[in-house]
């Protein structure tokens, strides 16, 4: 039977989410990829317990995460039953529904059935009564907003999740959902969205500014560019890698030659700090406080250990900075 390391929130750092009273790691642990039918059980249930026992206690995932659909929250359901479950009041646990689920008009985007219907599905596939959070994974422009939102309102005060979050949503579409849980004292408190040191978007359409100054929490996911910003691809493209396996997320063209340029005058300068590269590109996304945790993925324990080492330099000069945006910006 699994025992936690009696040390886990020793180094650590929690951020306040929002304005709740909810604290999330700076690192997350998401099982988007590496805990489908077609992983290994052991390896993703070593990653789990390596994550727990360095003070990760958020778990992510979503329904159709796997591959098969659903796999990914079945496989966290038997790791709970395994031994990680003892530990249920440590963890945040979140799952979300929007994307294709299953056949037909009620298992996709954001009507209140396929919200609902959803969630079930997901607490009975790991066997849960309760997600801490349940996000809306992304805004659907032919379902009311009103449905959408009093669906997530609904199912809090259902009891069946904690904290409600949204995913992939703008500015814009952020303010106006936020406008109607306001009204309905919906416990709001997340918004999840890529970000890194090659993507800037939630800088440059506003969300990062309007959330901070709004009580919202942001979690971003990609922080490492589906692993470009880390040592993977220092020199080219290894045969095993995601690039060469055919993923639909990270294709033949993501690596060009000025990209590995920067990605390898990032890694000069990661080293300059007595860092990864990886552990430059998560710190980046923490270094003013506006973000309250980095999503990371992982194919191993030994990665998950590399990215929480990056707690220990979070601070960038102003010499620092200005090198990165040189870099990111030519």
């Amino acid at each position: 039977m699994y025992t936690a390391n009696e040390k886990r929130y020793d180094t650590m750092r929690y951020n306040r989410c929002g304005k709740s009273g909810l604290m999330l790691p700076a690192v997350s642990l998401g099982l988007w990829h590496n805990f489908g039918s077609n992983a290994s059980f052991d390896n993703m249930q070593a990653m789990c317990y390596t994550a727990f026992d360095n003070g990760i206690t958020h778990f992510d995932l979503a329904n159709n995460y796997g591959p098969v659909y659903g796999a990914a929250e079945e496989n966290f359901g038997r790791i709970l039953a395994k031994g990680l479950g003892v530990y249920r009041d440590e963890l945040v646990i979140s799952t979300k529904a929007g994307y294709d689920m299953w056949p037909g008009p009620y298992g996709n985007w954001g009507s209140k059935k396929y919200l609902v219907a959803s969630l079930d599905q997901s607490l009975r596939r790991m066997g849960l009564d309760y997600v801490d959070i349940y996000y809306h994974h992304r805004p659907d422009k032919d379902t009311p907003i009103e449905e959408t939102a009093g669906a997530l309102d609904g199912i809090v005060r259902s009891g069946k999740a904690l904290y409600v979050g949204i995913s992939n949503y703008n500015k814009e579409e952020t303010i106006a959902i936020a406008n109607l849980f306001q009204k309905m004292g919906t416990p709001f408190i997340i918004n999840q969205r890529s970000y890194s040191l090659f993507n800037r978007a939630i800088e440059q359409d506003g969300l990062k500014d309007y959330a901070a100054a709004n009580g919202i929490g942001i979690i971003t996911f990609c922080p490492l560019e589906q692993g470009l910003l880390t040592n993977r691809y220092l020199n080219g493209i290894p045969e095993d890698s995601r690039i060469r396996s055919g993923s639909i997320f990270l294709g033949e063209d993501a690596l060009s030659s000025e990209k590995l340029d920067k990605i390898r005058k990032l890694n000069a300068l990661a080293q300059e700090r007595g860092q990864s590269l990886a552990q430059m590109a998560l710190a980046w996304i923490l270094r003013d406080g506006d973000i309250t945790s980095v999503l990371i993925g992982a194919s191993k324990p030994a990665q998950i250990l590399d990215n929480v080492g990056m707690l220990s330099n979070l601070k960038f000069s102003g010499e620092e900075l200005q090198k990165i945006e040189e870099i990111c910006n030519k």
